[in-house]
Order: C-alpha cells, then structure tokens, then sequence
C-alpha cells in the first residue's frame, strides 16, 4: 500500500519518495492512520522496522496542514535519551520534509547552547530533545511548551527508567493538558505501562510482531570463552571471518577504552563511542563509521538507541548486557529494514545469570559455539584457573577448550 493511501499529503509524500521509501512498514501502516486520527498510542516493534518514520510522518503531515504560513511555535516535542538518536530523528524529519516550510531543532547537550537559544528565537516547529538539556532551557525560560500539540516519548523504556523518569515527568507538567501523546519502544515491559498510564489518555496499544524477539534476519550465536581470551577471540574473528562492518559492544567507558586500545595495536582500523567522549568526537566518531573508514566501532550501550548505519554486518557483545532488553537493542543494530546480520554474544562463566535472563526474556535456549581455528586456553591455564573456582565453574571452562560435545553437556546440566 502506497503512503498516499493512508492519507499524507502530496508535499509529505514527495519527500518520502525521494528518500527511496515506495510502501510502509508494517508497523507504519498500522501507526500513521491511527495518529492522523489524534487518538495517543503505544507503539512496540522490533529494531530497525521503521518506528522513527511511524511517528515522524503524522507529525509532518499535521503541522504542514493546520500551520502553514503561521507564527513558528512549538507544536511537537520529541523526546529521547541520547544526543545521537536526536540528531538522528532530526536528521529524519529533514528529509522526509524536505517539500515543507517547518523548521525542526534537535537540542541536546556537549555542544554550545547558543546555536540552539539563536533558533529557538527564531522559532521552530518540532523540537527533539534530550531531556536533561531540555530541562536547562526550560529553567533558563528559553523555551515555550505552551503551543505544544504532539508530544513523542521515543524509546519509552529507557526513558522511563530511573534515569530519565523525573525529568520526564517535569517536562510532561509543563505541557497542555490537551494534546496527542506517542510511546515507541522495541520493548514495553508491564512497569513502562504503568507509568504511561499517568501520561496518555486511553491510548491504542499497536505491536508488531513479539516485543521480546530480534527481528528474524538476524542470526543469533553464542560463544562461550575464559574472560582472558574474550579479546584474543575478538582479534581472531575479525581477522579470519568475513567481518567489514562491526559493531562491538562493551559494557562500560573503560572497557570501550580498553578494547580500542587493543585493536589499534593489533591494526584494526577502529573508533569508540562512550559518554566520556565530547560530542564533536562521538559525531565524528559516527559519521566516520557511517562512511565506512572504520572497520569496527566500539561502544557503550549509549550507542543501542543512536545507531541508524546501513549494512553493519556484525553486532558483537564483548560484554553480556546486564538486561535482557538491553540485548535487543544492542543486536538490532544489524539486520535492519530487511537486511540480514549475525549478532555475537562472548559469555565467561560470571556472566551466565544474564544470559539465562536473555533467554528467559526471548523465551529461546540457545546452543553454544565454538569457533574453529581459534586457539582456546591451554590445558595448564585452565588447570591453575581450577584450582580455586566452584564446580560449575570448572564445567564451564572446560566447555570452553575441549569442544562441542562437551561444552553442550556442561551447558545442559545446569
């Protein structure tokens, strides 16, 4: 079914097209009549199936209908948790309403705020944000929330943990009482409902496919190994296999650092991304990766929600995400709009609890690999590292250097 049919108009549609989309995705088919209504929403489907655009285009085709021509107000707020996933949907916005006379604003800190006060006097139509620097302009009074109609929370459960939660719930005070407000999450976990509960009104709930699995394109594989080898196996697998386009993930800005270091000195032309990182480095770490002068970028999981890069052939989880919907995220990098991917996952015997919650939440089992050609720990390591750890301890390392069969009997006994 053609965008036109489900009631854009022909400016927003042109825009489309040019950006080389001909039909929606289910889930936009599903979300953009329902938001053309006005009625709030709950929008869940798996990453990489469209969800910026399903509320992206609602936006766009409101506003160029009922503002043409008037006064550059605050319509529509965007919310989402980092710098680059703003920029990201700003970028969006831009394109699909190239054809349009809006002006959209992406405002997020580590950069001057002069640039955006300067556009915010000028006025804007949308403005996407991060919360926390939201909440600087709003105390500094440099912005007007008055005029607000379409409120989005993107990556609702996120941005309802306790990080975000407070500062959420501010700007939410702050806005009209009437308006159209839109969650969108690859995951919506019962506790997200609950709090949504006090922000949207009978809101129609719209999921696609099952919230907890990884879109079906993405090839899943498990490989067990001692924590000391994790980065000799990293080393040899993006050496040795078909890997040009890989996306390691780490769990924190050291362990970034750490893995960086380790590929520089062994020649792989890499890049990180963490928190620590200014934002003029983590944009240009993005826009070189997206250029293709990188084999690998390394990151913290700040990079699960901003991460839109077109043919990233490898996921890797050097570390396990502590929880189970960080996992979704963090392989949804690959295997977007239809493409195919192989998510990896490095487990050491001290991360198991969270990959057992990995499969609870997916409800899969999974079978664990080995890589061949890849020297495992030897005999004698293994032994010393034996001495003084628990028995299922023992059978996990064993798993680990003496092969396939035995490694799926240790993994089955527990």
């Amino acid at each position: 079914m053609p965008f036109k049919k489900i009631g854009l108009f022909d400016p927003l549609v042109r825009g489309i097209l040019a950006t080389g989309f001909i039909a929606p995705t289910e889930i936009q088919s599903q979300v953009i009549p329902a938001a053309l209504s006005g009625g709030d929403i709950i929008g869940c489907a798996q990453t990489g199936t469209g969800k910026t655009a399903a509320f992206v285009l609602p936006i766009l085709n409101r506003l160029c209908h009922e503002h043409a021509g008037k006064r550059k107000n605050i319509k529509a707020l965007i919310l989402t948790p980092t710098r680059e996933l703003a920029a990201q949907i700003e970028k969006a916005i831009m394109s699909y309403g190239r054809f349009l006379n809006l002006h959209t604003l992406a405002v997020y800190g580590g950069v001057n705020i002069k640039g955006q006060l300067n556009a915010l006097k000028r006025g804007v139509d949308i403005v996407v944000a991060t919360p926390g620097r939201l909440m600087d302009h709003m105390q500094r009074r440099t912005v007007d929330l008055r005029n607000i109609e379409v409120l989005v929370i993107d990556e609702a459960d996120r941005m309802f943990d306790m990080g975000f939660i407070n500062d959420v719930r501010r700007i939410v005070a702050a806005l009209p009482q009437k308006r159209q407000t839109m969650l969108f999450s690859a995951t919506i976990p019962p506790e997200v409902k609950s709090l949504a509960a006090g922000i949207l009104k009978s809101p129609k709930i719209i999921q696609v496919g099952r919230q907890q699995n990884p879109i079906e394109t993405i090839t899943q594989h498990i490989y067990p190994v001692q924590r000391e080898q994790k980065i000799a196996l990293l080393l040899y697998m993006l050496k040795n296999k078909n890997m040009y386009c890989v996306l390691v993930f780490s769990r924190t800005k050291h362990g970034v650092d750490k893995i960086s270091r380790q590929l520089k000195n062994a020649g792989i032309v890499s890049v990180s991304i963490h928190s620590g990182r200014s934002q003029s480095q983590r944009q240009s770490a993005m826009d070189g990766f997206k250029d293709g002068k990188f084999q690998v970028m390394v990151a913290t999981d700040i990079a699960a929600r901003g991460i839109d890069v077109e043919g990233i052939s490898h996921v890797i989880n050097f570390d396990v995400p502590t929880f189970a919907e960080d996992y979704i995220h963090r392989i949804g990098r690959t295997g977007r709009a239809t493409a195919i991917g192989d998510a990896i996952t490095f487990v050491s015997y001290d991360e198991e609890k969270y990959l057992r919650q990995i499969e609870r939440f997916i409800e899969r089992k999974f079978t664990p690999e080995k890589c061949e050609g890849f020297n495992y720990a030897s005999p004698a390591l293994l032994q010393a590292r034996l001495e003084d750890k628990p028995r299922n301890v023992r059978h996990f390392a064993r798993a680990a250097s003496v092969g396939h069969k035995a490694r799926r009997h240790s993994w089955k006994r527990r």
